[in-house]
């Protein structure tokens, strides 16, 4: 009987460490009260037709795990183990920015392909933030820049909106509003 009390112990203690259950989450993409408009296919109005490109969307390294990250005071950063996103966050980014674009920029063309077109606007976006904090704020801060026939336009932006409630739930809700907000911003300077 005494040679089974270490086989127990051992598989009680594998069972503590053993990893809880993952949740994936995906950013939601927040509905415009702004309709987007078609864009006639014609060659004309192709060529008439504003455009703008989304030629790139990165986030800083610590945000590029596959975990949600969460600041725990002013120096130290936690990478999520068990709530992890569920695509690439850069990705993400990317394509809910895109849509959002295209709701409030009616009659663009806003793409993620780089258009025939050298008169198109490009957009390049670089994400330092975009976590939890320890004080029950979402924070989106980064820098985008604007191009076009040579003429660039950089801007910085630092969103801090407080959580309506507890949780990676909440927090990815948060984070989304704060995204969509900066995409409205932008709209404004494409405009």
């Amino acid at each position: 009987m005494m040679k089974w009390i270490p086989v127990v112990l051992a598989l009680c203690l594998a069972a503590c460490s053993s990893e809880g259950k993952k949740t994936y989450y995906q950013l939601p993409v927040i509905s415009s009260s702004q309709p987007s408009l078609s864009v006639s296919a014609s060659r004309a109005s192709v060529n008439a037709t504003p455009r703008l490109w989304i030629s790139q969307v990165t986030v800083a390294d610590f945000l590029g795990s596959a975990g949600l990250v969460y600041q725990t005071n002013d120096v130290q950063y936690v990478m999520a183990a068990n709530n992890l996103w569920a695509s690439p966050l850069d990705q993400q980014l990317r394509q809910s920015l895109q849509s959002y674009l295209g709701s409030r920029l009616p009659g663009w063309v806003v793409s993620e392909q780089q258009g025939p077109d050298a008169n198109q606007q490009q957009l390049t976006v670089n994400v330092t933030g975009f976590h939890g904090r320890y004080d029950g704020r979402a924070v989106v801060s980064g820098t985008w820049t604007l191009s076009q026939n040579g003429q660039l336009r950089q801007h910085r932006f630092n969103i801090e909106l407080k959580q309506d409630q507890d949780g990676y739930d909440a927090l990815v809700r948060t984070l989304a509003k704060g995204w969509e907000q900066e995409a409205s911003s932008i709209a404004s300077e494409i405009r």
